[in-house]
């Protein structure tokens, strides 16, 4: 094993590589002249998201049980004594031995994954619990000593890299300092500050954390990098207040990556910019195409990221239409799941993604490996945009249509259906005056469809059958491109975030 931050042979200030390789350095100049996303990334469109943890197990309203539970009089401050007694005498610490993961099987986790069309995976090593979902030299309060008594990340990794998925991680580690500072108010197990799990009991004020939160970061981050190889690193969004020593944490990954023969990518959701790293919106969308790779994160469910009960759950529709918006607009999908205590996944989570894989089994070629036309689509049903906005399923008709490409292929997905085809005003004859349409198909469909160039638009009939659900890919071939990829339509700014904690 590489040498960690706490053996003096480390410093987790160098941004050098443990092979010595500092190309990167830890400024924003340096990183955007060095720095490629990967053409991985960019194809892969799908991935999937994992939350899951001590959390699971009293599965009541949220992934943030930990931090509701030692606010005082909240509902689940409640809701705790009442199911489980007092705050002295259990804690969150007492839900370890009840995390088993005794159904935990990571090759049917990836099977699964793969056959829901996702090109890659990124489980969460730590959340703001504390508890690490790995073998760490750092952090006692681990998944190899208590809970479930395995390697979490180090199996889902090699069952991963099996399937052919990329493997990347997410870390919260950093959220973890001022987590249960709640339970410092009035009697609780939070007070006894030799329980590690409880974090620092409020290091964050001021909008800043301390110099020793910062420097647990990046030991934290690199023990991850150096033991599981990860080619993407999520945070989640305190980030941005750590800006040096953040920056000391890309400049040391990318130059680990530049042994490793491998492009990553850093995700983070304001505060960086977006030619350094993907920037990336928590439940939501971007109304516009962007110039530089995003990424959409979301969960199939709708109340929380990790297992709970009660759980609604978004459809396949959803899902898909939103895949196609946001692919449309040069960004990525990553979905969540979040599986029960024993390791289970639900049976509707996996029936969404089941569904999702069939969609794309048809459709991929639209998505997979596409790039952005000069517009993202047309229609008046614009969807939802901005972070925490997906909620509820936009209503699309047959007038709303995406638009992707692949060499000369023009895919126009048509988010509803019409037994008497669509216009496609984008592609009247002015605006394909310089190529020519040689053959016009619906993906999954075998039957003739006829078509027509006019003034006011592409004229395409639709097949007798539908080749799907949820949204329609027509197939465009020209003899050449269509236009050019990310025109003066992308911008490369951000959207306007709002966090409360």
């Amino acid at each position: 094993m590489l040498a960690s931050c706490q053996q003096k042979s480390k410093d987790c200030n160098s941004v050098e590589s443990p092979k010595g390789t500092a190309i990167f350095q830890p400024n924003w100049e340096n990183m955007a002249a060095n720095y490629q996303f990967p053409e991985w990334f960019i194809d892969a469109k799908f991935g999937i998201f994992i939350h899951w943890g001590v959390c699971a197990v009293p599965a009541y309203e949220t992934e943030w049980y930990p931090r509701h539970m030692y606010e005082k009089d909240s509902p689940t401050y409640k809701y705790h004594i009442a199911t489980y007694g007092d705050h002295t005498k259990f804690g969150y610490k007492d839900f370890i031995p009840m995390f088993k993961a005794e159904k935990f099987n990571a090759d049917e986790w990836m099977a699964l994954f793969k056959e829901a069309g996702a090109k890659y995976v990124v489980p969460v090593a730590e959340h703001h619990d504390g508890f690490s979902m790995y073998n760490s030299d750092l952090n006692e309060w681990n998944s190899v000593k208590m809970g479930p008594k395995k390697d979490i990340v180090g199996l889902l990794k090699a069952a991963a890299e099996k399937e052919g998925l990329v493997f990347g991680l997410s870390s919260h580690r950093l959220e973890n300092a001022w987590f249960y500072s709640g339970g410092m108010a009035f009697p609780s197990d939070v007070q006894d500050l030799s329980i590690s799990l409880y974090g620092r009991r409020g290091m964050y004020s001021g909008g800043k954390y301390d110099s020793l939160t910062q420097q647990d970061f990046l030991k934290h981050t690199h023990e991850l990098i150096d033991k599981y190889q990860p080619q993407l690193f999520w945070f989640d969004w305190t980030v941005n207040t750590i800006p040096d020593a953040f920056n000391k944490f890309m400049a040391y990954y990318y130059n680990c990556a530049l042994d490793w023969g491998k492009g990553v990518v850093v995700n983070t959701k304001h505060g960086y910019p977006n030619n350094v790293q993907v920037n990336d919106l928590e439940r939501g969308k971007s109304g516009v195409m962007r110039k530089y790779p995003w990424q959409t994160d979301t969960s199939v469910g709708i109340k929380a990221w990790c297992y709970v009960k009660g759980e609604k759950n978004k459809t396949p529709a959803q899902i898909v239409h939103d895949m196609v918006d946001i692919v449309s607009k040069n960004g990525n999908l990553l979905l969540n799941i979040g599986p029960r205590p024993d390791g289970t996944i639900t049976e509707e989570q996996t029936a969404v993604l089941r569904n999702i894989g069939k969609w794309l089994k048809v459709n991929g070629e639209a998505i997979y490996g596409s790039r952005c036309w000069a517009k993202a689509g047309e229609g008046e049903t614009g969807g939802t945009e901005g972070s925490f906005t997906d909620s509820l399923a936009t209503a699309y008709t047959a007038a709303d249509m995406r638009f992707t490409t692949k060499g000369n292929n023009f895919y126009a997905i048509v988010l509803n259906w019409n037994d008497d085809g669509v216009v496609i005003k984008s592609l009247d004859k002015n605006a394909v005056a310089d190529a020519k349409l040689s053959e016009v198909k619906m993906l999954g469909s075998n039957e003739k469809l006829t078509w027509t160039q006019t003034d006011e638009g592409l004229k395409i009939s639709f097949p007798k059958s539908r080749p799907c659900e949820y949204a329609y890919v027509l197939k465009l071939i020209f003899d050449k491109k269509v236009g050019s990829h990310l025109t003066s339509e992308a911008i490369d700014t951000e959207p306007t975030h709002m966090f409360n904690f």
